[in-house]
Formats: structure tokens, C-alpha cells, sequence
């Protein structure tokens, strides 16, 4: 009885080639972001040394092929500390997303909030009801005044001011 070397059941072949191929792609999708991530955020995620004077050199690197070529490098040397290494990496980078997207849908309500303010003179009223700590007085002159910068074409200051106003708004809202 000649057993071959790929028929024995019991033979753990490993993860498949593309399976490679595809974890070596994860991790060098987390090297690129942890290199695009803000130098105040990535001090704060647990990293080995080596990979973070990794990450410094590739941030050096301006030439578009050289970087990537960087970046691969640092992928590698991701690879070679294993998947635990990362872990928190991966949680840190999870946690942004979904904090920017609450924050990027959060700007964009107050955004659509001041178009209404400015097309609507009810949604005056509806503001002064849904936040009754407002200078009533104040948000009033504001929405004139961003209308009036608007149709005379001049700076939008204003209209700045106005959302400031409703972003203090709504932090004040969301402390309480």
C-alpha cells in the first residue's frame, strides 16, 4: 500500500494560495490606512516599534512608486508579527469609521436643517420648539442675514455662523 503524499486525510495542507493571498491583502489594506491615519490618533493605538518607524518612513516618501513599494515592505514586516500584534490596531480603526460616519451623517442633518431655515419660514418655528433654550432673537437675525448674503452674492458669513449656532445646538441637546 503506496500512500501518496496528497492522499493522507489526516495532513493539514494549510490555508489555500488564494486564502494567502487574500490575508496579505487585508494586511496591506491596514498598513495603508494605519499610514493615511492622523499621527495624534496612530500614537494612541498599541504598535510594535519597528512598524512604527516603518510607518514614519513611508509617510517620508513622496514618489508614487517608491511609496507603494514602501508600503509593501511594511506590509511583510506586518506579516512577520502575526495577527495579534494588530488586533487593536484593527479595533482603533473600526471604532473611527463608524464614529466619522455618525459624525459625517450628524453634519449632514444640521446642513440640510440650515437649507430648510433658509427656504422656510416655518422651519423657524419648528427649530424654537425642538431646541427652547435657542436666542430666539439671534437665530432669527442670522437666517435674515445669510438670506440677504445669499441673494446679494456677498461672503457667507452668516451662513456660517448659523450652522456653528446649530452645531452648539445640538451638542448642548445631545449633553442633556
Amino acid at each position: 500500500m503506496n500512500r501518496n503524499y496528497t492522499d493522507d486525510p489526516d495532513h493539514d495542507y494549510g490555508p489555500s494560495r488564494s486564502q494567502q493571498r487574500r490575508d496579505a491583502l487585508a494586511v496591506l489594506t491596514l498598513a495603508s490606512q494605519l499610514v493615511e491615519l492622523a499621527p495624534s490618533k496612530l500614537a494612541k493605538i498599541e504598535l510594535p516599534e519597528d512598524v512604527r518607524e516603518e510607518i514614519a518612513n513611508v509617510r517620508r516618501i513622496t514618489a508614487h512608486i517608491a511609496r507603494k513599494r514602501q508600503l509593501a515592505f511594511l506590509a511583510k514586516l506586518m506579516r512577520k508579527h502575526g495577527e495579534d500584534a494588530f488586533d487593536a490596531a484593527r479595533a482603533a480603526l473600526g471604532e473611527n469609521r463608524e464614529l466619522q460616519r455618525r459624525e459625517a451623517a450628524a453634519l449632514h442633518r444640521l446642513e440640510a436643517l440650515r437649507e430648510r431655515l433658509l427656504e422656510d419660514e416655518e422651519a423657524l418655528s419648528g427649530v424654537i420648539a425642538q431646541y427652547p433654550q435657542v436666542d430666539r432673537q439671534h437665530l432669527r437675525s442670522l437666517v435674515r442675514q445669510a438670506r440677504s448674503e445669499r441673494a446679494g452674492g456677498k461672503p457667507a458669513r452668516a451662513y456660517r455662523e448659523l450652522f456653528q449656532t446649530l452645531k452648539a445646538l445640538e451638542a448642548e441637546a445631545g449633553a442633556d
